[in-house]
C-alpha cells in the first residue's frame, strides 16, 4: 500500500523514496519460502537421523562396556586359577609336613576358589554372548545408517536453501526497515510541527485557567467561611444531643439493673414454690400407688394414664391461648386490609369520578382485590371453621382449614400416601389430629352456641363481605386473561397428575388415598382454590387441599384424596378448582371389581401329521380383573367333532424340526413338528395299542409357542399324489371318528389376575382336513361365552421336506452355486429315493447323490449343485424368463418301494456379469510434459448385483479417479471416471487400460496420446494470490526457464512433438495471451531465452471498479437500468488501451488460450497462455507452434478490506527482536474493523512445534471496533524465526509477518567446577574472585545462590546422616558450617545484568569462626531467574594453630562429631613427645609387578599466612624414619624441613617390595610426623604396600 503523508514538505520526497525503494525490492519480495509442511518435514527427518546417531553411540557405549566387563572377567579368572595353583602347592606342601588342620582349611580354599572360578567362566561365557549381540545389534545400526546417508545430504542441501531463503528474507526486511525509516521521519516532521501549535495552544490555555482559578479561589474562599460556621454550630447542637441521649441511657441502665435485682428474687420465689408443688405431688404419687395397691390395680398403667392426662390438659390450655393469639393477630390483619383497601379507594375516588358511570374498574385492580380478600379469608379460616360444617363440607373445605404457615403443623406427620395410579391402602387409616379438640367430642353440629364471641363474629362477617364481592367478580366476567406477547393462553391453565383420579378395584370399608400434583401451565402468575366435587361423590371422596398462593409458571403444588367406600358400586364424576383464568375439574373415577376374560388365540392349528400319531396344544385363558369365576369347556353346540366332506390321500408336507425330545411324561412318544410351522412345536407319537390321555401338567410349556396357521394356509398344501386323487370315500356322519378332543382340564375355576391353560389333543384318523369348534361358558353373567376353533390336516406320505423350495437367490453366469436338499422320513422302515432333474436342466443342474436311502424316523440330505451356463436360456425353455431372469425349476423325489412322490422348486434369478465401457477409445491428442489431459468415461454395470471393481497394472504416467480406480458400482448405475494423462517424455502413447472385477474378469480402454517435450518450461504453473482488497495488488514471480543446451538425444531428453525432430538448440521466445477484461499483467509479456538461462516474470493482479461499473451500479439502485445478474463481479469490457488494440491486430493466428474465469464474489480463476516459438524472431515476427503451448493458473480473489492493523503505523510485521532460548516475550497488535457489519474472525494455525503463539485471539468485532491481539515468541534454539500469521475475516485474509531472533545465552566462567579457598585460619577471612563473561548477544539478567542458604536444606538434613552410608552413595553438598549460623561462604553481588560481551566478577569470601577440613558449599549462577549456568563446589579448611598437613587416605568421615574424642597417643611419642592428640594419616603405596618404577606417594606440610597472627612464625616438621621402613622396602624424600608462613613442603615416600616379601602379607609400617609452630602436633603416619598385576581401577 502507498504511504499516505499529511505533511506538505516531506510528503512528495517521502512518497518518491517509497516507490523507488519498493520497486528495487521487485525480485527480492516475491521470495517463495518453504512451506511449513516441508520445514517441518526437514526438522523430523533431522530428528530422525540424529536418533540413529544416538542408537550408535548407546550401542557402541554397551560394547565398550560389556568389552570391559569380558577384559575384567578374565582377569579374574586368570587371577582365581593362579590363586588356586598356589593353594594345591600349599595343600601338597602341608601334606608332606603332616598339618592336617591346614590341609583342610585349604582344601575348604581350594573348593571356594573352584566354585568361584566355575562361577567367572559361566559369567564369561553371558559376557562373551552378551558382547556378541551387542556387535551384531552395532553393525546392524550401523548398516541401516548407511543407508539414510544420501537422505542426510540431501537434508543438509535443504538446511543451507533454508538458510539462503532466510538471508534474503532479512535483505528484504531490512530494505523495508529502510523504507519504513524515511516514512516515519516525515511522520516526525509532520507530528513537531503539530506539537509546536499544540504547545502554543496549551500556553494561551494555561493563561485563562490561571485567570478564572484566581477569581474562583476568592470566592470559594468566601464560601468556606460561610460553611465553616454552620458546620460549628451543627456541631454544637449534636453534643448537646448527645449527652442527652448519654444520661437517658445512663438512666435506663440503672432501671435495668433494678428490674434484674427484683427479677432475681421473684424468681428465687419462684424456685422454692416449684420445689413445694414438686414434694407435694411427689406425696401425692405416692399416696396414689399406694391406694391402687391396696385396690389391687396396675400401679404403672395408672401412673402413665395419669400423666398423659395431665399433658393433654396442659395442650389443650396451650392451644386455647394460641387461639386467642391467633384470633387478635387475624383481626388486626383485617382491620389493616380494611384500612389499606379504604386508603386505595380514597387515592382511586378522583380517577373513577373522572370516568363516565357504568364503565367496570380496571381488571387488574378487581383481580387484586379480589385475591387479596381470598388470602384474608384464607389465613381468617382457622380450626374455628372446623366446628361449623358437617364431616363432607369439612373434608371438601379442607383448604382453608389453617393458615399457609402452620398447614405443616396441622397435617399428621405418619400417614401412609399413596401416588400410584393402581395402589391402594387396604389397611386402616391412621389420620387423627395432631391434639385433641372438636374432633374428639361428640358435639351437635347443628346447634348453635348461645354466646358468640364478637371476634367470630367480625370474622364471619368479613368472610361473608368478601365472598359477596368475589362472586360479583366472578358474575361480571373480571378473570383475567393470559396474555404474553404474540400469543394467549387459551386451554386449561393447571396440569394435574394423573390427568384422572381413579381408584380401581376398591372393597367396601377400605380406605384408599391419591396424592395428586397440579402444575401452572399457564404464561405468568396464578391461583388456585378448590371449589368442590360432585355432589353425589361428597359421601365417599374427602379432598385434602392446603391453598398454594401465588403460583409462577411452572410451580406445582398437591392436594391428597382419600376414598372411602360404602357401597359396592362404581362412581363417577369431577373435582372442581377455580383459578384466575377460569374454572377447571378433573375427572374422577372409582371402579369396582369385574372379571376380564380373554383367550391368548381362537384358532388352535395342529398342521400336518401323520395318521396314528397324536398331538398336543394348549390354549391358555387369561383373567386381568381383580375378580376370579369358574368356567367349563365344552363343544360348541350345532358343530360337530370333526367337519369332513371327503377323505383324501394326504398331500406331501414339509415339516421344520426345532426339538429333539418329547414331554418326559408320555413313554413311547417321538419328537415330529407340523408343516410350514417357524416356531417350536412338539408331536408325540403314541403306540396304536395304548390309549394315552394328555393332562395340563403333563403339557409342554415350548406348546405356547406355536404359530397359528389359517385356513388359507391350510388350503395352499401340497396337491395330492396323482395315483391316489382319484380315491375319494364318502363317510357317515356314524362312521365320522373324534380326531379333535378336549383334554383333562374341561372345568375349574381361575382367580383374579391368573391363567388356565387347557389342552387340546389331535388323533388322526383319516386322511385329510379336520376341524372342531369349541366353547367356554363362566358362572359370572357378566362374562360372555368364549369360543375357539382347533385344525388339523392327516397326512399318510411317509416323507417331507422342511423347506418345500430352494432359493437360491441372484446367481452370474458360469459360477457354481451349491445347496442341501434336506428330506425328513415319518415311516417305520427305510425307504429308498431317488432325484430327478427336468431335462431341460440336465446341463445345468445336478443333485447328489441321485439315489439314497433314508433311515425310519430321519433325515437324509442331498447336494444340489446349479452351474448357469450361457445357453441356460436356449436350453431352459418355459421354466426361466429371459427378460427377469427368473429360473424355477421342477425337482422330483420319487419314493422307489411305494411308487409315491414328492416335488419342490428351486428358485433362482440369473444375470451377467459384464461392465461396459464407454467410449472404448479415447484420444488424449497433444499433450507437454508439464501438463495433464483429462478425459471422462463412463462405467456401466449390465449385472442386477453390484460389482467391484479396479483398474490395475496402470502404466506411471496414467492416473484414474476417484479413489484411484477402485470402487464399487451398483446394479445397472453408471459412474463416470476421470481418465488423467501426464506425459513423461516426448513420444507416441498407445496403450490400453484393465479394469478387473472380483471375479477375475477383465474390460481393457484403448488409449492414443501424443507427448509433447516444449523448448521452454514454467517455474511454476499454477498462481494463488491471496485475496485482494480493491485499488491493491498481488505479485507473484516466476520463471521462464530454457534448459535446452545440446541436441544429443542419447544423453539427455530434448525438445520434441511425439518422435518428430528435436527442437535446435537456440534463443527461443515467448509470448504469453492474457484474456481480454482480465485485471492481470505480465511483465515482460514477450521475451527471449537464451540455452540455459532463465527469465524472470512477474504476474500482477490489481483489482478495480471501472467507470462503467459505478455507473451500472447507480442506475441500478436508481431503477433506470436493467439489473445485473447477482453474482456478477465485473460484467462490461473495460476501455481497451491502445497498446492492447495494436497487440491484437499483429497477430495473424488466433489466441492458443484456456480461459475458466468465474465471476462470484470470492474472486476469479483463469488461465494464461504462454505460446513459445523455437527460434528468436525477428522485429514484429512471432511465429508460435500451437502444440508448443504451457499454460499458467491463477486464481485471483478480490475483495474490500474489512480489517486494519492500527498499531506500530499500520505495518503487518511484528519483530521480537532477540529473545533468549527458552523465555517468552509478548506483543500486542491492534486489529479494527472498518467494515459495516459485525466480523467473525478466523485465525490460520501457527507451526505446532514452532516458537510463535498466539495467546489472546479476537474472535468478533464490531463495526468500528477495535481490539488487540496478542501473540507471543519462545525460541527454542537459536536462530531466526520466521512465521505468517493469517486473520481471516469473511473471506479475506489479513496477512501478519512474524519475526523473531532466539539467541541461546552463553557466558564463560573462570574456574572450572571447583574453586578451593585453601586453609584459612579461624576468624580469619579469606577471599576469591570468579569472573563469568557474556558471550551472547544478549543483556543476561542474573541470580546468586548458595545451597547453605536454600529454603529446603533443614528438610533435608532430617534424612539419615551422609557418613553413615557408602562413600560413593553420599551427595550431600553443603558442609560444615560456622557454629554463629552465618553462612561460612558469601558472595556478592547476587544479582544484576550482565551485557553483552561484557564480564561480571563474583567476589567469594570464607569466613570461618571455627577449626573444621571440611567446609564446602554449592554456588550457582542463574540466569533468567531459572536456568542455570554454572555450579561451582566451593571448599575449604580452618585451623586454629598456623600449620597444617594433608594427603593419603581419608579415614574420617567428612562431618563433625557431637563429641570431642581425643585418640589415644602411641607409648612411643608419649614418653617425650607433646602432649597433643595424635592423629593418623594412611598412605596406600601399589607396586605394579615387574615395573621398574617404584610405588610413590607424598604428604604436604604447609604453614598459614593470617593477618590474625601476632608475629610471623616458622613452622618445623621431622618424619621419622626408622630401620623398620628400610627393612619394608620404604624410602623417604625430604623427611625434615622449616616453612614460612604461606610456603607448603611435600614429603615424599617411594616403595619397592623386598626379594622376601609375602604377598598375601602386604607390609604395613608407622611412623611419627612431628610438627612444630605455635604448638606442636603429633601425627602417625600409616604406610601400606601392596603389589598388583594391573593398576587398580579408579571410580
Amino acid at each position: 500500500m502507498e504511504n499516505k503523508d499529511t505533511s506538505e514538505d516531506v510528503g512528495d520526497d517521502s512518497d518518491s523514496s517509497t516507490q523507488s525503494s519498493e520497486h528495487s525490492l521487485g525480485n527480492i519480495g516475491n521470495i517463495q519460502p518453504l512451506k511449513s509442511a516441508d520445514r517441518i518435514c526437514i526438522s523430523a527427518s533431522l530428528r530422525n537421523l540424529q536418533l540413529f546417531d544416538d542408537m550408535v553411540r548407546e550401542k557402541e557405549l554397551a560394547v565398550q562396556k560389556t568389552s570391559d566387563m569380558l577384559s575384567a572377567c578374565r582377569l579374574q579368572n586368570k587371577m582365581l586359577a593362579k590363586q588356586l595353583d598356589h593353594v594345591d602347592m600349599e595343600i601338597e606342601r602341608e601334606e608332606e609336613a603332616g598339618n592336617v588342620a591346614a590341609v583342610s582349611r585349604l582344601q575348604a580354599v581350594s573348593s571356594r576358589l573352584c566354585a568361584e572360578l566355575e562361577t567367572e567362566k559361566e559369567r564369561e561365557l553371558r559376557l562373551a554372548l552378551t558382547h556378541k549381540q551387542n556387535l551384531l545389534e552395532l553393525w546392524q545400526i550401523e548398516t541401516e545408517q548407511r543407508k539414510y546417508d544420501i537422505l542426510h545430504e540431501q537434508l543438509q542441501k535443504d538446511e543451507e536453501e533454508l538458510q539462503m531463503q532466510y538471508q534474503e528474507k532479512r535483505e528484504v526486511r531490512i530494505w523495508k526497515e529502510k523504507i519504513t525509516a524515511l516514512q516515519a521521519e516525515g511522520t516526525r516532521r509532520t507530528r513537531e510541527k503539530r506539537e509546536e501549535e499544540a504547545r502554543r495552544e496549551r500556553e494561551e490555555r494555561n493563561k485563562k485557567l490561571l485567570e478564572d482559578a484566581r477569581r474562583n479561589r476568592e470566592k470559594a474562599v468566601c464560601f468556606l467561611r460561610q460553611s465553616m460556621a454552620r458546620i460549628h454550630e451543627k456541631n454544637a447542637k449534636e453534643e448537646v444531643k448527645a449527652q442527652e441521649h448519654m444520661e437517658r441511657r445512663i438512666q435506663a441502665v440503672l432501671s435495668l439493673k433494678t428490674s434484674i435485682t427484683s427479677n432475681r428474687e421473684r424468681l428465687q420465689t419462684l424456685q422454692i414454690l416449684n420445689k413445694a408443688k414438686a414434694l407435694e405431688a411427689k406425696k401425692e404419687e405416692m399416696k396414689m400407688r399406694e391406694a391402687i395397691l391396696a385396690e389391687g390395680g396396675n400401679v404403672i398403667r395408672e401412673t402413665f394414664l395419669h400423666k398423659r392426662q395431665q399433658e393433654n390438659e396442659k395442650k389443650k390450655e396451650a392451644f386455647r391461648e394460641l387461639q386467642k393469639s391467633r384470633k387478635m393477630e387475624i383481626v388486626s390483619r383485617i382491620l389493616q386490609e380494611r384500612a389499606s383497601i379504604h386508603k386505595q379507594r380514597k387515592s382511586q375516588s378522583p380517577t373513577k369520578a373522572i370516568k363516565p358511570r357504568g364503565k367496570l374498574l380496571d381488571p387488574l385492580l378487581q383481580s387484586g382485590e379480589a385475591w387479596q380478600s381470598e388470602e384474608t379469608c384464607k389465613h381468617a379460616d382457622g380450626e374455628i371453621s372446623q366446628s361449623w360444617r358437617s364431616p363432607s363440607a369439612c373434608s371438601l373445605a379442607g383448604e382453608g382449614t389453617a393458615p399457609q404457615e402452620e398447614s405443616s403443623e396441622k397435617r399428621p406427620q405418619d400417614v401412609p400416601w399413596e401416588s400410584g395410579d393402581e395402589d391402594t391402602e387396604r389397611d386402616k387409616t391412621l389420620l387423627v389430629p395432631e391434639f385433641p379438640g372438636l374432633w374428639s367430642l361428640q358435639y351437635d353440629l347443628h346447634k348453635v352456641p348461645k354466646a358468640e364471641d364478637p371476634t367470630q363474629l367480625a370474622i364471619r362477617t368479613m368472610r361473608k363481605q368478601m365472598a359477596e364481592r368475589r362472586m360479583e367478580a366472578l358474575q361480571t366476567g373480571t378473570l383475567q386473561k393470559q396474555t404474553v406477547p404474540g400469543q394467549e393462553h387459551k386451554s386449561c391453565a393447571f396440569h394435574s397428575k394423573p390427568s384422572c383420579i381413579h381408584f380401581k378395584d376398591f372393597d367396601v370399608g377400605q380406605t384408599y388415598k391419591k396424592k395428586i400434583v397440579l402444575t401452572n401451565v399457564s404464561y405468568s402468575v396464578n391461583y388456585c382454590r378448590l371449589v368442590g366435587i360432585s355432589e353425589w361423590l361428597k359421601d365417599f371422596i374427602s379432598i385434602h387441599f392446603d391453598r398454594p398462593g401465588k403460583m409462577s409458571s411452572g410451580m406445582s403444588c398437591e392436594f391428597l384424596v382419600t376414598f372411602k367406600p360404602m357401597i359396592n358400586e362404581g362412581l363417577e364424576g369431577a373435582v372442581m378448582f377455580m383459578a384466575q383464568t377460569g374454572s377447571f375439574s378433573i375427572p374422577l373415577k372409582c371402579t369396582v371389581k369385574t372379571c376380564v376374560l380373554a383367550l391368548d388365540k381362537e384358532l388352535v392349528d395342529f398342521g400336518s401329521l401323520v395318521v396314528g400319531e397324536t398331538i398336543s396344544r394348549t390354549i391358555s385363558l387369561t383373567n386381568s380383573g381383580a375378580l376370579g369365576t369358574r368356567f367349563k369347556v365344552q363343544t360348541s353346540a350345532g358343530a360337530t367333532s370333526t367337519l369332513r366332506a371327503t377323505v383324501k390321500t394326504a398331500p406331501a408336507v414339509v415339516v421344520t424340526l426345532h426339538s429333539s425330545a418329547c414331554d418326559p411324561e408320555e413313554e413311547g412318544s417321538t419328537s415330529l413338528l407340523a408343516a410350514e410351522d417357524p416356531n417350536q412345536e412338539q408331536i408325540c407319537a403314541e403306540p396304536r395299542e395304548e390309549e394315552v390321555t394328555p393332562s395340563a401338567a403333563q403339557e409342554p410349556e415350548s406348546s405356547n409357542a406355536t404359530e397359528q396357521l389359517g385356513q388359507g394356509e391350510l388350503n395352499t398344501r401340497s396337491d395330492l399324489d396323482t395315483n391316489n386323487a382319484d380315491n375319494v370315500v364318502e363317510l357317515s356322519p356314524e362312521e365320522i371318528p373324534i380326531e379333535i378332543m378336549l383334554g383333562k382340564v374341561t372345568e375349574g375355576e381361575i382367580g383374579p389376575f391368573s391363567s388356565v391353560k387347557i389342552p387340546i389333543l389331535f388323533v388322526p384318523a383319516v386322511p385329510g382336513d379336520v376341524r372342531a369348534e369349541f366353547v367356554i361358558v363362566f358362572d359370572n353373567p357378566d362374562c360372555k361365552p368364549l369360543s375357539f376353533s382347533a385344525v388339523g390336516v392327516s397326512v399318510d406320505v411317509p416323507i417331507w421336506l422342511p423347506q418345500p423350495s430352494v432359493d437360491l437367490r441372484i446367481c452370474r453366469y458360469e459360477g457354481l452355486y451349491q445347496d442341501s436338499v434336506e428330506v425328513r422320513s415319518r415311516a417305520t422302515t427305510t425307504l429308498r429315493l431317488k432325484f430327478e432333474v427336468c431335462r431341460e436342466l440336465s446341463k445345468h443342474m445336478e443333485l447328489l447323490p441321485k439315489t439314497g436311502y433314508i433311515q425310519p424316523h430321519s433325515s437324509f440330505s442331498a447336494q444340489l449343485k446349479f452351474l448357469p451356463r450361457q445357453s441356460l436360456p436356449e436350453d431352459a425353455g418355459s421354466y426361466f424368463n429371459a427378460e427377469t431372469g427368473i429360473l424355477e425349476a421342477p425337482v422330483t423325489i420319487l419314493i422307489m418301494d411305494k411308487a409315491k412322490k414328492v416335488n419342490f422348486t428351486v428358485h433362482a434369478i440369473v444375470t451377467t456379469s459384464d461392465l461396459e465401457i464407454s467410449p472404448a477409445q479415447i484420444n488424449f491428442g497433444y499433450c507437454t510434459i508439464y501438463e495433464a489431459v483429462q478425459a471422462n468415461v463412463i462405467l456401466t454395470n449390465k449385472s442386477i448385483l453390484p460389482q467391484e471393481f479396479g483398474f490395475v497394472g496402470l502404466p506411471e504416467f496414467i492416473e484414474v479417479q476417484p479413489s484411484d480406480g477402485f470402487g464399487t458400482i451398483l446394479p445397472l448405475e453408471s459412474l463416470t471416471l476421470d481418465i488423467i494423462f501426464k506425459a513423461t517424455k516426448a513420444k507416441e502413447y498407445s496403450f490400453e487400460l484393465t479394469c478387473r472385477t472380483e471375479i477375475n474378469r477383465q474390460f481393457k480402454l484403448s488409449c492414443k496420446a501424443v507427448g509433447v517435450h516444449p523448448p521452454l518450461e514454467l517455474s511454476h504453473s499454477l498462481v494463488q494470490f491471496a485475496a485482494t482488497a480493491l485499488n491493491s495488488v498481488s505479485s507473484a514471480t516466476l520463471d521462464v526457464l530454457n534448459s535446452h543446451v545440446g541436441g544429443n538425444p542419447l544423453t539427455h531428453a530434448v525438445p520434441r512433438i511425439g518422435t518428430g525432430d528435436p527442437a535446435p538448440v537456440g534463443p527461443t521466445s515467448f509470448e504469453f495471451h492474457v484474456p481480454q477484461d482480465c485485471p492481470v499483467s505480465i511483465t515482460p509479456s514477450v521475451g527471449t531465452v537464451l540455452p540455459g538461462q532463465k527469465s524472470s516474470i512477474r504476474v500482477s493482479f490489481s483489482p478495480a471498479l471501472w467507470d462503467q461499473h459505478i455507473r451500472e451500479e447507480a442506475a441500478r439502485r436508481l431503477g433506470t437500468a436493467a439489473v445485473p445478474g447477482p453474482g456478477a463481479q465485473i460484467s462490461s469490457d473495460p476501455p481497451q488501451t491502445p497498446m492492447g488494440k495494436k497487440k491484437k491486430d499483429s497477430k495473424k493466428e488466433p489466441k492458443k488460450s484456456s480461459v475458466s474465469i468465474s465471476r462470484g464474489q470470492d474472486g476469479s480463476r483463469m488461465s494464461l497462455a504462454a505460446v513459445n516459438s523455437p527460434n528468436e524472431p525477428k522485429p514484429k515476427e512471432l511465429k508460435p507452434d500451437p502444440h508448443n503451448t504451457l499454460y499458467l493458473e491463477l486464481h485471483c480473489p478480490a475483495v474490500a478490506p474489512p480489517v486494519l492493523i492500527i498499531s506500530d503505523s499500520g505495518i503487518n510485521a511484528v519483530d521480537f527482536g532477540d529473545v533468549s532460548v527458552g523465555h517468552r516475550m509478548m506483543k500486542r497488535i491492534a486489529i479494527e474493523n472498518i467494515s459495516p457489519g459485525k466480523l467473525e474472525l478466523g485465525f490460520s494455525v501457527l507451526n505446532p512445534n514452532g516458537p510463535f503463539l498466539l495467546v489472546r485471539a479476537v474472535r468478533t468485532l464490531e463495526p468500528g471496533e477495535n481490539k488487540p491481539l496478542i501473540i507471543s515468541f519462545c525460541p527454542s534454539e537459536d536462530k531466526w524465526f520466521l512465521e505468517t500469521l493469517d486473520v481471516q475475516a469473511a473471506k479475506t485474509n489479513l496477512r501478519l509477518r512474524l519475526s523473531g531472533h532466539g539467541v541461546l545465552p552463553s557466558t564463560e566462567c573462570s574456574v572450572g567446577e571447583a574453586l578451593h579457598m585453601g586453609y584459612v585460619m579461624a576468624g580469619d577471612t579469606a577471599t576469591a574472585t570468579v569472573k563469568v563473561e557474556n558471550t551472547s548477544s544478549l543483556t543476561l539478567p542474573f541470580s546468586v545462590q548458595l545451597a547453605s542458604l536454600s529454603p529446603t536444606r533443614d528438610r533435608d538434613r532430617q534424612k539419615i546422616p551422609s557418613f553413615l552410608t557408602s562413600p560413593l552413595q553420599r551427595t550431600e553438598i553443603v558442609g560444615t558450617q560456622n557454629y554463629s549460623g552465618f553462612s561460612v561462604f558469601s558472595v556478592s553481588p547476587t544479582e544484576g545484568k550482565i551485557e553483552a560481551g561484557m564480564s561480571q566478577d563474583f567476589v567469594v569470601t570464607f569466613s570461618p569462626d571455627h577449626e573444621s577440613l571440611y567446609y564446602s558449599d554449592r554456588l550457582k549462577v542463574l540466569l533468567f531467574g531459572k536456568q542455570t549456568a554454572h555450579e561451582i563446589q566451593l571448599k575449604g579448611a580452618a585451623r586454629d594453630h598456623p600449620m597444617f598437613v594433608e594427603g593419603g587416605v581419608p579415614l574420617d568421615v567428612p562431618v563433625e562429631s557431637l563429641a570431642v574424642t581425643s585418640p589415644v597417643a602411641p607409648q612411643g611419642a608419649l614418653k617425650g613427645g607433646p602432649q597433643e592428640a595424635v592423629r593418623s594419616l594412611l598412605l596406600l603405596l601399589e607396586y605394579v609387578e615387574g615395573s621398574a618404577e617404584p610405588a610413590r606417594a607424598e604428604i604436604t606440610v604447609g604453614a598459614i599466612q593470617s593477618s590474625v597472627l601476632p608475629a610471623k612464625q616458622a613452622v618445623e616438621f621431622s618424619l621419622d624414619s626408622g630401620p623398620e621402613l628400610q627393612r619394608a622396602g620404604f624410602e623417604l624424600d625430604g623427611p625434615r624441613g622449616a616453612l614460612e608462613p604461606g610456603q607448603l613442603q611435600r614429603i615424599g615416600v617411594s616403595w619397592v617390595p623386598p626379594a622376601d616379601l609375602q604377598t598375601s602379607d602386604p607390609p604395613l609400617v608407622s611412623a611419627l610426623l612431628t610438627v612444630k609452630g605455635d604448638i606442636t602436633e603429633s601425627y602417625r603416619v600409616l604406610l601400606m604396600a601392596r603389589v598388583v598385576s594391573a593398576p587398580a581401577p579408579t571410580d
